[in-house]
């Protein structure tokens, strides 16, 4: 017969075994599973690995340590080789009736099996407005196998002078872009080619708190850094859309009423909820279950929020300065760049970089379930 402690032994253990692996991750030794896939002697901002194992990052303006291509595909040695090509990515290069890569921002690989860019233009994120901008931004997407260009949209008819466009996520021909320079999001439909502005000024993605960085609050030229809004989620089921201002909070909107331009902007602005009090943040992802992975870069470290709202630490370590935005791959390994964005130049009081170089792309093999 067995004894009081064994039956609740069972009991616990089946209770534990029950539990999917992610959610019971202990941070305390989540460092032993941060592992070094990848560094660099120049500041990065993004990583997209396809599910063939090609790995693509993209590289900022504004990180200095170098020059080198914009938008690289690292190979199996690690090198890093200019995609789709070297004249995309030389600033005086040319390409038929398109002009080479201006600033990119962001790279996805999106559910069309594209990879997609986002190339803010003469924007400057913390800059002068410049109503006279030569190069607007515009979403480019390629075809990963020939480097050709599938889609090339100016984001003329949906920016402003001090628009900022930012990041982009996919729900069916829908495409959405944050603007983290004046505060909106942008709808386009890759169907009938409409760009509209929305949530313009909206508290929802509008940045109106102090952001911190390794417990110091970010300042840029004297002033308090504003980014507006910038990260952004689909859920797997497309149903919802989560995205917040960098500085949180986080926020849900269903994507229907997004994606609807008869909708009132008070009726629109009404539809959204308060999600999760995030901190701020450089990055984010979200696996196949809905669970959100959210930077907090004051802390050093990456929260794990269920769909329900409900945030766990997923891990601490003093290595994931600025981790930006993330990746989730076909095997279920998280991709964390750790971009040091609040120690380059721009963002000390004397303009000197305190970066630590090289930067570096970690991965963590958490088997989650990936989200296309």
């Amino acid at each position: 017969m067995q004894t009081i402690r064994q039956r609740l032994r069972g009991v616990f253990l089946t209770a534990l075994l029950a539990i999917p692996a992610a959610t019971w991750h202990n941070p305390a030794r989540a460092h032993e599973q941060l592992h070094v896939q990848w560094t660099s002697d120049r500041v990065l901002n993004a990583v997209a690995v396809a599910d063939n194992g090609r790995t693509f990052v993209s590289f900022p303006y504004w990180g200095g340590g170098g020059s080198g291509p914009t938008v690289a595909e690292i190979d199996a040695s690690g090198q890093p080789h200019a995609f789709p090509d070297a004249r995309w990515n030389h600033p005086d290069g040319t390409k038929g009736n398109l002009q080479p890569f201006v600033r990119v921002n962001a790279l996805r690989i999106g559910p069309d099996g594209l990879l997609w860019v986002v190339d803010s233009g003469d924007a400057n994120v913390g800059g002068p407005p410049n109503p006279a901008k030569g190069a607007p931004a515009r979403l480019l997407a390629f075809d990963m196998d020939t480097g050709s260009v599938v889609h090339a949209i100016p984001l003329r008819a949906a920016s402003t002078p001090h628009s900022y466009m930012d990041d982009i996520r996919f729900h069916q021909d829908t495409i959405f872009v944050t603007d983290a320079g004046d505060p909106a999001l942008v709808v386009v439909n890759l169907s009938n080619g409409t760009q509209r502005r929305v949530l313009a000024h909206d508290r929802s993605t509008t940045d109106d708190r102090p952001m911190y960085a390794e417990g110091h609050m970010l300042m840029a030229h004297g002033q308090q850094v504003r980014i507006h809004a910038d990260q952004l989620e689909v859920s797997p089921d497309g149903q919802k859309l989560y995205f917040q201002p960098s500085s949180g909070p986080m926020w849900v909107a269903p994507t229907a009423a997004l994606e609807n331009p008869a909708l009132s902007a008070s009726d629109l602005s009404h539809a959204v909820t308060l999600f999760y009090d995030t901190p701020t943040t450089g990055g984010t992802a979200i696996d196949g279950n809905g669970n959100l992975y959210v930077s907090d870069v004051d802390r050093l470290g990456i929260l794990r929020i269920t769909p329900q709202g409900k945030a766990s630490t997923l891990i601490h370590d003093r290595r994931l300065v600025w981790a930006d935005a993330m990746w989730i791959d076909s095997h279920g390994v998280l991709w964390i760049p750790a971009v040091q964005l609040n120690r380059t130049a721009t963002f000390q009081p004397d303009g000197v970089s305190r970066l630590h170089l090289p930067v570096a792309i970690y991965t963590m093999d958490l088997h989650l379930k990936p989200e296309r």
